[in-house]
């Protein structure tokens, strides 16, 4: 007799594409910022302060929620600790979002798709799982699905715990507040002509405020330098690098492509057979997603992230609703399964996994990995570095601690964007700015006082030559005295592409 397993239900096998991003998330490499927020955070618990001995353009919510997978990482790799720690928060929001959907007047197939719909988007982040705005699309799932029993007057259980996770998820940028602001402007419009009535006895809204009046005040009162020392900082070196306009960040690829899904699918959210309260709250989303990228003005992938998932769950639910209107007896889990299987292919011809994961064995940053790893051993560096990766994630791979206050050198990248105006490759320290004069103080003498086991030099500092001179990092800092006595003392012992390693030897005679 031959044993039979049971057929897949219909959300099974929607799920089953999504499911192919499993061992992406689980391969190396992790997103070089999520690495870099994490190694801040593992050297915040152990003693450093944030925002003194730790800046970084961050409010603290992103290194507060990293407690966790920065304590699992005593036990465990800290990628697998990052990873666990991002799956459990989307199978308790997935838990949250099949809760607060009317599963009642789902059709077959829409059903199937919003069941497999948790997981497409905990998954198909690909590279940059576990950034900032991937934690906030996640956490906004159950807050879309109660806005939209909220537009039709229905009761949705766990609201409380939707609408707290969902204001951290907001919380974790201040260009994500548009995301709700959209949203909560459709429910009061869907609930006319009692929508303000309503919005006075909804609790979704006010818990949203309080949250982050708390944050607000946990910000002020819990880490005064961050308002102190790291805003004026931002203001001065870090808005404007990398700007783009908005019709330049429109027509970013990554922007383009997502907007060739979402456009489409917010003209059949309201007209057709896909319309109704969801689709049209995931388009508003959709929307909020577009404007807070384009108020970030970098065009980078991350940022473009959660219009592409927005857009994505948008689509996929107006086609199996049209498909549930056209023949809704004909397999349904097939249908979604072929849903969710185009999302899949969509995200792979449009992201960087599995590129990212394919290229890493044997890549810059598993190479560099090695090389720290093999000369200083669960040491200390200081990385001069214009970019985040590869020092991040090698050297979180490599058990090394890295030294300098910020996670790379982006106060010189705002400083010198362009060159001074009095010919000279540096400024001298006078004519600095003060974000300038912090960091090649603070750097100087952190580097003097205590001396880290190896220095980490970029030899691309990723800024434009002046007057045919290419900046120097180990020049620009030597002009300070404590730098300069103790760079003597290292001497050059590897490389790896544009990247010299100097460990620390005794002092000269």
């Amino acid at each position: 007799m031959h044993f039979r397993p049971p057929p897949l239900t219909a959300a099974w096998r929607a799920v089953l594409p999504a499911l192919l991003f499993l061992p992406m998330v689980l391969a190396p490499p992790l997103n070089h910022d999520v690495a870099a927020v994490l190694a801040f955070t593992r050297r915040w618990l152990a003693g450093e302060r944030l925002y003194v001995d730790l800046i970084d353009v961050n409010p603290p919510l992103i290194f507060l929620l990293n407690v966790a997978p920065a304590m699992l990482a005593e036990f465990v790799p800290q990628r697998l600790a990052l990873v666990f720690c991002v799956l459990a928060l989307g199978g308790v929001c997935g838990w949250l979002s099949a809760r607060a959907r009317d599963r009642a007047t789902e059709g077959m197939t829409e059903r199937a798709f919003l069941d497999a719909l948790p997981v497409l988007l905990v998954l198909g982040a690909g590279y940059d799982f576990g950034q900032r705005e991937h934690l906030m699309v996640i956490a906004a799932l159950p807050y879309v699905c109660t806005a939209a029993g909220r537009a039709t007057g229905r009761r949705v259980p766990g609201a409380v715990a939707i609408a707290v996770l969902a204001a951290l998820g907001f919380a974790l940028k201040p260009f994500f507040l548009v995301v709700p602001a959209m949203v909560e402007v459709s429910v009061l419009l869907a609930r006319r002509p009692s929508g303000l009535r309503a919005l006075l006895g909804d609790a979704t809204p006010w818990l949203l405020g309080l949250v982050w009046l708390v944050y607000l005040a946990v910000i002020a009162l819990g880490f005064p330098d961050f308002h102190r020392v790291v805003l004026p900082m931002i203001w001065e070196a870090y808005v404007d690098l990398g700007s783009l306009t908005w019709a330049e960040g429109l027509a970013v690829p990554f922007m383009a492509t997502s907007l060739a899904l979402l456009l489409p699918g917010l003209v059949l959210a309201w007209v057709g057979a896909g319309q109704g309260a969801l689709p049209r709250l995931l388009g508003c989303a959709g929307v909020g997603a577009v404007m807070a990228a384009l108020a970030q003005h970098k065009g980078w992938s991350y940022h473009i992230l959660p219009t592409e998932l927005f857009a994505l769950a948008l689509v996929g639910l107006v086609a199996a609703r049209w498909r549930d209107r056209a023949d809704p007896a004909r397999d349904p889990g097939r249908a979604a399964m072929g849903l969710v299987g185009l999302a899949v292919v969509f995200l792979v011809a449009n992201g960087d996994a599995p590129w990212m994961q394919l290229a890493h064995p044997g890549g810059e940053a598993e190479r560099l990995s090695a090389l720290l790893r093999g000369q200083i051993p669960n040491g200390r560096v200081l990385a001069l570095s214009a970019e985040i990766h590869p020092v991040f994630p090698a050297t979180n791979d490599a058990g090394v601690r890295t030294t300098q206050r910020a996670m790379s050198t982006w106060p010189l990248q705002g400083a010198y964007a362009t060159c001074p105006v009095d010919g000279s490759r540096f400024r001298a320290p006078a004519a600095m700015g003060p974000a300038e004069a912090f960091f090649f103080r603070t750097l100087a003498e952190d580097f003097s006082s205590s001396p880290p086991d190896a220095v980490l030099l970029d030899t691309d500092p990723g800024l434009p030559a002046c007057n045919g001179q290419k900046f120097d990092f180990v020049a620009y800092f030597s002009r300070h005295p404590a730098f300069a006595a103790t760079w003597a003392r290292y001497r050059r012992v590897g490389a790896e592409g544009m990247f010299q390693l100097y460990r620390r030897g005794p002092a000269p005679p």
